[in-house]
């Protein structure tokens, strides 16, 4: 089935600019320079709050993927659903993501190989207000030059059935996978950064076993990630792990972000 429609911003003049100039001005700003990194990240995990939140430390792992800019074609990207009760995972029945710098096609041949995989469904509404993939589309159009789109949106589902998509659509240096989750919720200041930075060591531990959702909110798709990279041998790099008690939020209720690059090992 030939998918047609698009998937219109939800969250474009909340989370990030509406303007496509003062959202292409935005990331920039958050875009840390970086020197040409020895290797691209094979996957990442980067934030999905408001960019006033978490945008710089988004911005930390999105800058190492620019030496890529002309490799990478295709993007698969997961990220937990706040709005709708989910099981499994839950593709869109559209043709394109639009945000304010443009359309992002989906990858209809891929999508179609992977309704088939257990847990997999079809969803607009699942899609249609959800923002945990919306803010990383805006950061991949500005690093990256002409990609494809893989988007699922994850409910309540196993380590196992995640681990098994992103292997199928795993591919090579074309395929950038990229899962969305922020780290702890509602903690004080203190609190958040004793239990964040016990997270972060899982991650590049690769010790999803541990993990619980109090951890992370994209614990599902980030707990398939770590149970996939260890059975590859892949290596993890915490690049930024703050709050918003370090962005722009007071320090008696904070949320935690961390952007990770998860690298193959040759």
């Amino acid at each position: 089935m030939k998918l047609t429609g698009a998937r219109q911003a939800a969250v474009a003049g909340v989370f990030y600019p509406d303007e496509a100039i003062c959202l292409a001005q935005a990331i920039q700003a958050y875009l840390p320079p970086v020197t040409t990194p020895a290797a691209v990240p094979k996957a990442i995990v980067a934030p999905h709050a408001g960019y006033v939140y978490s945008g710089a430390i988004a911005g930390t792992v999105y800058a190492q993927l620019q030496a890529a800019r002309e490799t990478i074609r295709r993007v698969v990207l997961l990220g937990p659903s706040h709005r709708v009760p989910l099981r499994g995972m839950a593709l869109p029945e559209v043709a394109w993501f639009q945000t304010p710098l443009g359309n992002v096609p989906i990858d209809q041949p891929l999508q179609a190989q992977v309704q088939a995989l257990p847990g997999v469904l079809l969803s607009d509404h699942a899609h249609a207000l959800e923002h945990s993939l919306e803010v990383h589309l805006p950061f991949l159009q500005t690093v990256l030059h002409d990609f494809t789109l893989l988007p699922l949106v994850l409910g309540q589902t196993q380590p196992e059935q995640v681990a098994a998509v992103l292997d199928c659509v795993w591919g090579g240096a074309e395929t950038l996978i990229v899962v969305s989750s922020d780290l702890s919720h509602y903690l004080t200041y203190a609190a958040a950064c004793v239990r964040d930075k016990r997270t972060s060591e899982a991650i590049v531990a690769l010790d999803y076993a541990s993990m619980v959702g109090e951890d992370a909110c994209g614990v599902s798709p980030l707990k398939g990630l770590l149970m996939l990279a260890k059975r590859k041998g892949m290596q993890v790099q915490a690049l930024d792990v703050r709050n918003s008690g370090d962005t722009a939020g007071d320090k008696s209720r904070v949320v935690g972000y961390g952007a990770y690059a998860f690298y193959s090992i040759e």
